[in-house]
């Protein structure tokens, strides 16, 4: 197998010699150059042909967005954003995702030792898997925000045990629920943008850091019908509105009289992610059972894919995005070997399914 090749572009230097560090010391990985800035950058890729780019978010004389709009408009190349975690970062890194960058990852803390492993793996991870992403799909403007890797691998059994679904509790109040990871923001942007605004409840996992859930859940609010937010704990569910979980805690569902509210939890990492979809799918089958639609879009991995079988198993209706339209066909495609999915369709025809299936309409056509 080619080892993928690097491009690091940074305007400090003490970065750039980390990350070539890290990503060095990766067997399948070659950094094959440097850039201080976008203008070295230009010239880097001429003449040593990457196959992932790594890009400062906040950068002298053109900045990260600039420089990346240019790209993916003139030459498309995977890149993975590098950035800082603070509100200013968080925006624009969510603006770079919206160009078309494949993924990000925070920026390396230079004195601190502990977690530098950990950051290591998911950077290498991030890189690998952006470099397997087509360039065809960079510019349809769907991205993603994962969180890193921690071990041990727990099922959701660790923040929530397994019992059977709500599959008798008929009531005229649907819920529906989203999971994604790779590729998803953008992808959860275009469901929701085609949800109406009197469209049932809507809870929402996404893999993201803590500092960006909340900036991310304020730009689905501006393109969205629906009152988007980032949910509390105890909130209702309310038709008309979408609840994100917020990063590093599970969101769950729970039945509290004929009332559905949000749960948050602090439980440990499920499928070594924090928020889980499988944690947020699992609570939605035990508390709404037949009354529950679940879609698990775009993602790197498997989560979500058991909690899906146990949405359909507990009487919901439940979707899957296609391959053709993934950034990542890892955790749809999981569900979709599960048998979880009643259907799978293309991302464009995920938000007309769930309402059909939230009012129990008849599929426009087969999966």
């Amino acid at each position: 197998m080619n080892r993928v090749k690097v491009l690091v572009i940074d305007d400090s230097a003490l970065i750039r010699k980390l990350l070539t560090e890290i990503l060095g010391g990766d067997p399948q990985i070659e950094v094959v150059g440097t850039a201080p800035d976008p203008y070295a950058a230009r010239e880097r890729i001429k003449a040593l042909h990457p196959d992932v780019l790594t890009l400062d978010v906040e950068m002298p004389r053109m900045d990260g967005i600039t420089f990346l709009g240019n790209l993916m408009r003139l030459h498309p190349l995977p890149v993975v954003m590098i950035s800082s975690l603070t509100e200013r970062g968080a925006e624009i890194t969510l603006q770079a995702l919206e160009l078309g960058a494949v993924d990000f990852v925070s920026k390396p803390r230079i004195d601190v030792q502990q977690g530098m492993q950990e950051y290591a793996e998911e950077i290498r991870a991030k890189v690998k898997t952006a470099a397997r992403v087509p360039r065809s799909r960079l510019t349809r403007e769907r991205v993603s925000a994962v969180t890193g890797s921690a071990p041990p691998r727990l099922g959701a059994d660790a923040v929530l045990n397994a019992r059977p679904g709500g599959r008798p509790f008929r009531t005229t109040d649907a819920i529906i629920a989203i999971g994604a990871s790779t590729g998803g923001t953008e992808a959860i942007r275009e469901v929701l943008q085609r949800l109406p605004a009197d469209a049932p409840g809507v809870v929402i996992t996404q893999h993201i850091p803590a500092e960006f859930s909340g900036p991310f859940a304020r730009r689905m609010d501006g393109v969205s019908a629906l009152s988007v937010c980032e949910a509390r704990d105890g909130q209702q569910l309310l038709p008309g509105h979408a609840y994100i979980a917020p990063g590093g805690r599970h969101l769950l569902v729970r039945r509290d009289g004929a009332r559905y509210v949000c749960d948050l939890s602090d439980g440990p990492p499920v499928n070594r992610h924090r928020p889980s979809v499988d944690v947020l799918f699992r609570s939605v089958a035990q508390s709404a059972g037949i009354n529950a639609v679940g879609a698990l879009l775009t993602g790197m991995g498997d989560d979500g894919a058991r909690g899906l079988r146990e949405m359909r198993d507990a009487g919901g209706r439940t979707l899957a995005q296609d391959e053709a339209s993934s950034v990542v066909w890892g955790m749809p495609g999981a569900a979709v070997k599960r048998g979880a999915a009643e259907e799978v369709l293309p991302l464009e025809a995920i938000a007309g399914a769930l309402l059909r299936a939230a009012f129990r309409q008849p599929a426009a056509h087969a999966g």
